[in-house]
């Protein structure tokens, strides 16, 4: 753990006590409703179990403590062997809904809505022989987490990733990544201050997580339900596992991933990520209307119907790396009401068409060159097999600032780039129209980048005829833009 939380025995609801913080409405209650009904939730899962172990903030978030999570509490799950569920540590979160309903952490809005950011996170690893005690690393986990909602303000919903280039446990385990389902067991609850859902943390290898992002989160996580080892009906973490559903089935990945992403495309449709990109039509000279986002340039701020356009095409699949917290992609949090079905356009659920911001006018560019990090590099093949040559578009968020840079196909609606102007940029989101034919000849040019293998940096392709250069570079230009 970090120093920053203990572990005792299920004293969270003892422990509520009213605080100089909390608005004088008379003294709080001692069973604050929000988390009375999630601990109602878990007593009818677990009626055995009133007095969980639990891991909880020394110091509340909402007393300045850096932890948001005011507690996670930790069950003993027996399975259910008719179903072949294995035996299990089951972990659930208290703080990323609102729990008091003071505005102490979330801004009370009413019992209709979701309660603060709508949901709680769970999380199955599998109990090994002789464990008397659950493990307390997956508490940190959901603490980093939720350090991400609160931070970026971008909440997570079913068949969402979550990449974490790590260990989860900090072992030498193949898990490094996650996805998000709902929990199998848990159900909704509704408070006084809203709906909380249950959203349980999945371990996936890097494979998995690949195949994820190339098709969609639901689908990898349903082929997972079929295969006892990679976690079974209740996807349950096994940290010690070695294979992935591809070594156990190589009939997956062709019957079932490649032929979805044939048939389907591909459900992410953004990434935040470590990217830049200049216009290469304007002199540098030109200090009139600056040449867009160079790397240690100040950038332009977006306007809010721009970020929240950007924030739309982002709702889904964000990119999460815990070596840096990402930055709000806007201050105002975002809608917990996401529709079902993606459409095939840009325009946000809060605005009927893209309408240029009346102090930053759209520019037609002749000729750009866009900047990505091997990570993100890799990443362009499913952008142009599994986004655009379905009709839709995908959009790289720079981790670094407000640089954006939206792919678009010809069907999009609500795009301002054109095929007669296919490079645009409002401020500094950039707008990129390629043709079918266009992306057919990139995908070939760029075929290397499907092997997600290490290869030697910087990667330049051009296309000279187009007006178009992408580069692959290292990590350092970006996280040392002076140098």
């Amino acid at each position: 753990m970090t120093g920053i939380t203990r572990f005792v025995r299920g004293r969270g609801m003892d422990e509520v006590r009213p605080t100089s913080g909390a608005p004088a409405h008379g003294l709080v209650p001692l069973f604050p409703p929000g988390l009375q009904a999630i601990y109602g939730e878990c007593r009818r899962l677990y009626p055995e179990q009133a007095n969980p172990l639990q891991v909880t903030a020394i110091v509340k978030y909402w007393l300045g403590g850096p932890d948001p999570l005011d507690y996670i509490s930790m069950y003993r799950n027996m399975g259910c062997p008719a179903q072949d569920i294995q035996e299990h540590w089951h972990y659930v979160s208290f703080g990323l809904s609102d729990l008091y309903g003071d505005n102490r952490v979330h801004e009370f809005t009413g019992a209709d809505g979701p309660s603060g950011f709508g949901f709680e996170l769970t999380f199955r690893l599998k109990r090994e022989t002789g464990e008397t005690a659950p493990p307390t690393w997956p508490a940190e986990l959901m603490q980093g987490l939720a350090r991400y909602v609160f931070q970026s303000e971008n909440t997570f919903c079913s068949g969402d990733h979550v990449s974490w280039h790590n260990p989860l446990d900090n072992s030498e385990s193949r898990i490094q990544h996650m996805l998000l389902t709902e929990d199998p067991q848990m159900q909704p609850v509704h408070t006084p201050f809203g709906a909380v859902s249950f959203l349980q943390i999945v371990g996936v290898c890097t494979e998995e997580l690949q195949a994820a992002q190339q098709w969609n989160g639901q689908g990898i996580l349903e082929l997972m339900r079929g295969v006892k080892v990679a976690g079974g009906p209740w996807l349950i973490t096994d940290m010690r596992r070695g294979e992935t559903i591809f070594d156990i089935d190589p009939h997956l990945q062709q019957e079932r991933v490649d032929q979805g992403i044939e048939t389907e495309g591909s459900n992410l449709s953004g990434v935040s990520a470590k990217c830049v990109w200049d216009d290469l039509s304007r002199p540098p000279e030109d200090e009139e209307d600056s040449r867009s986002i160079c790397i240690g340039s100040q950038p332009r701020r977006l306007s809010d119907k721009d970020t929240e356009q950007i924030r739309e095409t982002l709702r889904k699949g964000l990119e999460f790396n815990s070596k840096a917290a990402l930055p709000p992609i806007n201050t105002q949090r975002q809608s917990h009401e996401r529709p079902q079905s993606r459409k095939d356009s840009l325009e946000s659920e809060s605005s009927a068409a893209i309408v240029p911001h009346e102090l930053v006018r759209t520019r037609q560019l002749e000729s750009v060159h866009l900047k990505f990090n091997q990570e993100s590099g890799t990443l362009l093949p499913l952008c142009l097999r599994g986004r655009l040559l379905h009709g839709r578009h995908f959009t790289y968020k720079s981790i670094n600032g407000d640089t954006a840079i939206t792919f678009v196909s010809t069907g999009v609606e609500g795009a301002f780039a054109t095929e007669e102007h296919p490079y645009a940029a409002h401020g500094p989101w950039l707008q990129i129209l390629l043709t079918e034919e266009f992306v057919e000849q990139m995908l070939g040019d760029l075929q290397e980048l499907n092997t997600r293998e290490e290869t030697k940096l910087p990667k330049e392709y051009s296309w000279p005829e187009k007006k178009l250069k992408i580069s692959v570079l290292p990590d350092s230009v970006f996280d040392n833009p002076l140098q």
